[in-house]
This record gives structure tokens, C-alpha cells and sequence, in this order.
């Protein structure tokens, strides 16, 4: 600021400047030169999707490691895989496989948040680094600094592993597919205004401030149909045809 000042010809004392900072309530400029996690995650949401594994159990007792990927600004929902042993040759084959599905899609992440899971090998950073994303390990034992995964998982485990009675791994993959599709196609997303991440919201049937009274048959005569999905698990509504 005393810099700034002086190109214009003002010239004011190094103390005048802390004074007014703190009358103002402004840390020095060390301090807010220096970027919070969440500034970092609203400036790079565009381009920072996040992975974490789910642990779950089937009804023969095996236990089950679910990898998925979540994108911050989209909520688009990628499940890599799941399996009872999640090898580093399995990680790593399923990373390749999402940095291919990214570059199909268009998307150019910039950083990956994950955890300090140990069934993260060290060449998935490697092989990431080759394809111009750079790991962000969230901090040991603060799942807030990967909060839109752990709130996905959260939705997954009540909408659908608390609900779905799973044989094995084949019905595990079966009924993940089906989330997968109804979250990102169907489902509704407060942070998308109600859209779906691969389906915008509809326009409105009436505005409710603007044009209230508007073809009024139109609301008294819906005809809705509800798809079931997973046995009825999951429920889709829509406009019949």
C-alpha cells in the first residue's frame, strides 16, 4: 500500500499504514497474501474433482472397497470400481481409466483431493502428474477438507448400501451402476438449483410470482409416472408421454 501510495506522490510513514490496517481490521500482508482451503476450493472448483474409498460389507461377510470420483463444481459422480482387494495394480488401472474418461468428456482437472489412504499407491501421483494433475492429500484425520466426497459417500450409504441387500461383488457393480446413473442424471442438487449434474432442471410448468394462473389444467392434470429402480430402492418421476 505505501508503495502504491508513493506512485501517486503520496508519501506516508511505514506506522501510518499498520495504523490504518488495523483501524480497518486487516491483517499485514504476509497474512492475507496467504490462501484458506476453502478460498483454494471455491477459486479451483471448476477443474478439482475429489476420490475416496467406501468400505462396505456383503451379506457373505466379505468386505467390499467402492473407488469413486466426485467433481466440486458439476457433482458428477464416477465410480471406478469396487472390489475385496483393492491392489495397487487395481488403483492404478482405474486412475488410467478416468484420466481417459476425462479427456473424452473435455475436462482438464487441475488437482485430484484425496486422502491419506494407504491403498493409494504412489504411482497414482506419477501417472496423475503425467496427465498435468497435481494429488492435494487432505490432512490426517479432517475428512472436512474432502466434505463434497464424504457427502456423497453419506447419500450413497443412506440412499443406498444402508437399503440394498448385496449378494456379492457382481450385484455390488450392478447396483452401483444404478446409483451412478439415477445420481448424476436424475437425481436433484441443491448446489445445481434442483438440476441433475447431467440434466438441467426443467423449465417451470408456471411462475409462481410472474404468470400464477397460467393454463391452470396444466398442474390440476399432471400425469406422472414413478420408475422403479434397484427393486424400488430408488424412484424416478416423469411426465408420461
Amino acid at each position: 500500500m505505501r508503495g502504491e501510495l508513493t506512485t501517486l506522490g503520496i508519501k506516508v510513514a511505514p506506522s501510518t499504514v499498520r495504523e490504518i490496517l488495523e483501524q480497518a481490521g486487516l491483517d499485514p500482508a504476509p497474512e492475507r497474501a496467504s490462501i484458506t482451503w476453502a478460498d483454494f476450493l471455491r477459486s479451483q472448483a471448476g477443474a478439482l474433482p475429489a476420490c475416496d474409498f467406501i468400505e462396505t460389507v456383503t451379506l457373505s461377510g466379505q468386505r467390499q472397497y467402492i473407488l469413486a470420483v466426485i467433481g466440486h463444481a458439476t457433482r458428477r459422480v464416477r465410480v471406478l470400481g469396487t472390489t475385496a482387494h483393492p491392489s495397487a495394480n487395481r488403483v492404478i488401472r482405474a486412475i488410467k481409466n478416468l484420466v481417459m474418461d476425462l479427456d473424452d468428456a473435455g475436462c482438464r482437472p487441475r488437482y485430484l483431493i484425496r486422502d491419506r489412504d494407504g491403498k493409494f499407491p504412489a504411482l497414482m501421483d506419477e501417472i496423475l502428474a503425467e496427465a498435468g494433475i497435481t494429488t492435494v492429500p487432505t490432512g490426517i484425520r479432517m475428512s472436512r477438507m474432502n466434505s463434497i466426497m464424504e457427502r456423497w459417500v453419506q447419500s450413497c450409504r443412506h440412499e443406498l448400501l444402508d437399503r440394498c441387500l448385496v449378494w456379492n461383488e457382481g450385484h455390488r457393480r450392478h447396483a452401483l451402476r444404478a446409483y451412478e446413473r439415477f445420481h448424476n442424471q436424475h437425481r436433484a442438487h441443491q448446489a445445481l438449483d434442483q438440476a441433475a449434474p447431467l440434466r438441467p432442471a426443467p423449465d417451470p410448468i408456471t411462475d409462481p410470482i410472474t404468470d400464477p394462473i397460467t393454463d391452470p389444467g396444466r398442474i390440476t392434470d399432471l400425469n406422472i409416472r414413478r420408475r422403479d429402480r434397484l427393486g424400488g430402492v430408488l424412484h424416478e418421476y416423469s411426465h408420461a408421454a
